[in-house]
């Protein structure tokens, strides 16, 4: 039905299409739209395939991108540098599967056989590994960039979430609330920013799932669980890029994972235990370097004796979830909050339990056509082997 309604979309993709653009694009069946795509300006290419994609009701701005080709990735890092971003949301693997999905567009560091600093002579861009965070399910990293005419330099926050499959989802919204909550801390998705990359292979499928659960649950916390119809929100979120969600496992996804969102009261809030998993690779030099930058963001998650200190952690303003879903003015009364939430959590689940229906219905429906379709195409094929034979033979 999602599908089926957003392919009444009347929205050009010319400047996908041209031939001097073509090999710009990693698959040939997603491109941006035209009035949504992000515009290079400098350089010998203004085309990139990425769009921006706006929730206005949430106050949020996402950049929705493929992931970097090998040719590409000077057009990704100026796309950054020129759209002010704070952060890159990495939500793929570069192989899965045996098969690239993503170039390596960042540096790995000397510390892991690579090199320190990665040069865009295309676009005058340098990219230098600062440091990273590893836990179980992502890595947080803290990339330099720096135009090399001007000498000017960012520090970029580059999230990449490790446990997402392709075409699948997470083994637990939990995980991936976790992420979610680490990259809104950072204040990469505040609309006093640049909007945030988010990418996956081809910046549609798990992309626009990390974008369709945040912005809800944004939404939801905001304005109550009752002013968000999921359906409706992807589907305007479809007008600013093709194909947002692939599979519908992913849509199911972003249902469990808003529901627990809005039902777990601590889902933005990192453990002491998993904190403490976070590996910390930072050099003394790099260290040093990054004090002397100006606006450095600051690496996420903090470690556990800093959420214990009087120092305000950095968020957004009047965007952090939990103080959202606690201090809900509408809840007045332990009785009254929690029936609230019951109520909420049956909608939710009932809403859930239709979408399965109607998905079970759509895939029953296809078995019977096609096993209804199948002897009715060898009759007919066999009627006309059958009737040009006689045909011959009546002409002979």
């Amino acid at each position: 039905e999602i599908r089926s309604d957003s392919s009444k979309n009347n929205y050009t993709i010319l400047a996908a299409v041209k031939n001097k653009n073509k090999n710009l694009n990693r698959y040939r069946d997603v491109s941006p739209y035209d009035h949504s795509r992000i515009v290079l300006s400098k350089g010998k290419f203004d085309y990139i395939n990425a769009s921006l994609v706006k929730v206005e009701k949430a106050h949020r701005q996402y950049i929705l991108a493929q992931g970097p080709l090998r040719h590409t990735t000077g057009h990704f890092w100026l796309m950054v540098w020129e759209q002010n971003c704070k952060a890159v949301v990495m939500v793929t693997k570069i192989i899965e599967k045996n098969q690239e999905k993503c170039h390596q567009y960042w540096p790995i560091g000397e510390k892991h056989g690579g090199e320190d600093v990665m040069v865009l002579n295309d676009v005058g861009l340098k990219v230098k590994f600062i440091s990273e965070k590893v836990s179980s399910d992502f890595t947080a990293r803290i990339l330099r960039l720096t135009e090399v005419e001007s000498g000017k330099k960012r520090d970029i926050v580059h999230f990449h979430y490790t446990t997402w499959p392709d075409f699948g989802v997470p083994e637990s919204p939990t995980a991936f609330l976790r992420f979610l909550a680490v990259v809104r801390r950072s204040g990469a998705l505040s609309e006093h920013v640049g909007p945030p990359v988010v990418h996956c292979s081809a910046g549609i499928g798990r992309s626009g799932t990390f974008c369709l659960v945040d912005s809800c649950l944004v939404l939801m916390n905001d304005n109550g669980v009752n002013s968000v119809k999921v359906k409706d929100l992807l589907m305007e979120m479809r007008c600013y890029r093709m194909g947002l969600i692939q599979t519908p496992d992913q849509l199911r996804f972003s249902y469990l994972a808003i529901i627990e969102g809005i039902t777990k009261k601590d889902w933005d809030t990192l453990s002491s235990d998993e904190d403490d998993d976070m590996v910390e690779d930072e050099d003394d030099e790099e260290a040093e370097d990054e004090d002397e930058s100006e606006g450095a963001p600051p690496l996420p998650p903090p470690r556990a004796e800093s959420l214990m200190s009087n120092k305000p952690l950095p968020s957004e303003p009047n965007s952090d979830p939990l103080e959202c879903i606690c201090s809900l003015s509408l809840y007045r009364g332990e009785g009254l909050r929690e029936r609230k939430r019951a109520e909420s959590r049956q909608k939710i689940a009932e809403q859930v339990a239709e979408m399965k229906r109607k998905q079970e219905k759509a895939e029953t429906y296809s078995r019977i056509k096609r096993s209804l379709l199948s002897p009715l195409s060898l009759g007919f094929g066999a009627f006309l082997l059958g009737s040009s034979i006689i045909y011959i033979l009546l002409v002979k």
